[in-house]
């Protein structure tokens, strides 16, 4: 059986010693965040995730999700934990205090996902569907909506889903056919299909609200190829009375299957359809038209858009933090099997000579694996917490710079969270289960399970393809660069403020001949791609890797920096700043070397890989 122990000490260290959150108190929800509030918080967190969820994660693996007459059952515990979940105020932890919640910033509601995902990934994604729903709803719905629907999302008694994906069309919208028709009184009838719903359905309460994607057809009924007329609309499961918030008839939504899929099995991946369903546009529901230069009508954009986006950009944030809570709770239980599994000798001597052999945990390749996802976790986990700052500074803080440089960082790193920690995460989870040999392969130890778990957050919230061309096409290029430039300069900063420092070289050198090959590989796109946008397409997502590879390396210089001082201090937990400096070394003399290979296939261009004509790849 896998266990699971929170990293509580880890993400104190990161609240109190590398962002300093207690010294932000001009940011809403920091006031209160002393060592004490925060260590709360996070034991009590700790406590839910190891006692509650983490029992039910093989459970929720085994049993799935049914469909009986039309209804999804959830698997056994689910949804008592989901009653428990909302009892204890888990599910309100980020909500606003006017909506009964406690106001608390995304660095610590991303820290409680986190340790949610790692016990059960299956499960969280519930209650963090929901979270983003009636986010997205509170900033663009009506006020009757805010007053009874998102109430009843905050206080866990209806749940929430984004419904985007249709069996032809993923990533490019244009070709949506889910349509909504105007009614007369201001509702709209939706027809259509989505697939993979997340917590499409299940059991564990009454009503589903749905945040749904369509388009508006034009004056002929025609579906048109234009995002222009994708809009943003709330459909619930259960009709809700604008008047009471009162439950009525059932809405024109059904389940037509539970996905048959690899993995998250406690968590109910609906394909839902739409047949007449009332729904209504969010953002407002302007009537008006206007007329473009060459006399045409044109419809104006839905403000809701913006709503939408807001959502899948938080959603893509959770996604990468799944990828480091996988790897985090498939490098505990490797850690563990690995001190208790014995086979063969130390190549240096016995280690433990009174035993039959040694506990594999001497070998060096054993410790390789194990090493390599430790580092990549712990420094995902600062790069993570790091961007969950940028997110309330951008809409809070006083200083208009400060808040637009945290936009830019904030929309240039959610990509390369998404992509490179997703991708990182089944590695981890591979890893970990490598060192299980044979063991790892059945069930009995549950790594079999995170690998299968693992694999999806590459895929969905926008493969991870997907995230490198958005960090190259658009992130890295928007306003003239200027994200780019900003966290090229705080890396360059930051190095010239420690490259005097003999204590710091064996970070700082690394560090800087990684930023070097960086600069080399942005510059080679600057002036590669616009001649020809392939080149930027081949070199995506080896420039995502090295995003990936030195934002984590600006972490660990940042950490081993805190870690030298307490030492010299004598100050806190010496073991543990003993062991940090250690996993940066990792990191940065070991993963850093990486962004070589990657500059040179950079630099190779699109030719070879867009040379073969397409009907040449079939054999």
């Amino acid at each position: 059986m896998p266990t699971y122990k929170a990293p509580v000490e880890d993400f104190k260290f990161l609240f109190h010693e590398l962002l300093e959150i207690e010294k932000r108190d001009d940011l809403p929800g920091f006031a209160d965040l002393t060592p004490d509030m925060t260590g709360a918080i996070l034991e009590g967190g700790a406590k839910f995730c190891e006692e509650v969820l983490q029992p039910l994660n093989q459970i929720g693996d085994e049993h799935g999700c049914v469909l009986e007459n039309g209804v999804v059952r959830t698997p056994p515990g689910f949804k008592e934990a989901f009653e428990k979940y909302c009892e204890d105020g888990w599910n309100r932890l980020g909500a606003p205090e006017e909506l009964g919640g406690a106001g608390l910033p995304a660095v610590i509601t991303f820290a409680f996902s986190e340790m949610g995902s790692s016990a059960n990934q299956a499960f969280t994604m519930y209650p963090g569907l929901t979270n983003a729903a009636y986010g997205a709803l509170y900033a663009t719905g009506e006020d009757w909506m805010k007053e009874h629907v998102v109430t009843k999302m905050v206080s866990g008694e209806w749940t929430g889903t984004m419904c985007l994906t249709e069996p032809h069309c993923g990533t490019d919208l244009k070709l949506m056919r889910t349509n909504a028709v105007e009614q007369e009184d201001g509702t709209y009838l939706m027809n259509g299909t989505k697939i993979f719903i997340s917590g499409g359905d299940h059991d564990m309460t009454d009503n589903i609200i749905h945040m749904v994607i369509a388009k508006i057809p034009d004056e002929n009924g025609k579906l048109q190829n234009d995002l222009s007329t994708v809009n943003f609309f709330m459909v619930p499961k259960f009709l809700v009375d604008p008047e009471t918030g009162a439950m009525t008839k059932r809405n024109g939504v059904s389940v037509g299957s539970i996905e048959k899929k690899m993995g998250i099995k406690g968590n109910s991946t609906c394909v839902l359809n739409f047949d007449d369903a009332v729904a209504y546009k969010l953002g407002g529901a302007p009537k008006t038209t206007k007329k473009s230069a060459d006399g045409k009508k044109e419809k104006s954009k839905s403000a809701g858009m913006a709503g939408m986006f807001g959502m899948m950009n938080g959603a893509r944030m959770g996604v990468g933090i799944q990828g480091i809570a996988v790897g985090e709770v498939s490098v505990q239980n490797g850690v563990a099997y690995t001190l208790e599994r014995t086979a063969g000798r130390s190549l240096t001597g016995a280690k433990f000579p009174d035993q039959s052999a040694d506990p594999i945990i001497v070998h060096p390749d054993v410790r390789r694996l194990l090493l390599q996802s430790r580092a990549f976790v712990e420094g995902a986990r600062a790069l993570a917490m790091y961007v969950s700052m940028l997110f309330t500074i951008q809409n809070s803080a006083a200083d208009p710079k400060e808040r637009e440089e945290a936009a830019d960082l904030s929309q240039l790193l959610t990509p390369v969270i998404k992509g490179y920690f997703t991708d990182k995460g089944f590695e981890a989870a591979n890893a970990s289960m490598q060192v299980f040999g044979g063991h790892g392969y059945v069930r009995d130890h549950g790594m079999e399970q995170f690998v299968r778990d693992a694999r999806i957050n590459q895929v969905y919230e926008g493969a991870n393809g997907v995230q490198a061309l958005d960090l190259v096409g658009r992130k890295m290029t928007a306003k003239g660069g200027r994200a780019t430039m900003t966290f090229f300069g705080k890396i360059e900063t930051f190095i010239k403020e420690n490259e005097g420092d003999k204590a710091m070289e064996p970070y700082i050198k690394p560090l800087a001949t990684g930023y070097e090959r960086m600069g080399k590989a942005a510059g080679w796109l600057m002036e590669n791609a616009p001649d020809n946008f392939d080149n930027a397409g081949s070199a995506s997502y080896e420039m995502m890797n090295i995003f990936g590879i030195m934002s984590l390396g600006w972490m660990w210089a940042r950490m081993a920096k805190i870690s030298l001082a307490k030492l010299e201090a004598g100050e806190g937990n010496q073991a543990f700043y003993e062991r940090k400096l250690l996993l940066a070394r990792i990191w940065l003399e070991r993963e850093v070397p990486y962004t070589a290979t990657a500059l040179e296939r950079i630099e190779l261009g699109a030719g070879d890989i867009m040379a073969l004509e397409a009907d040449a790849f079939v054999s």
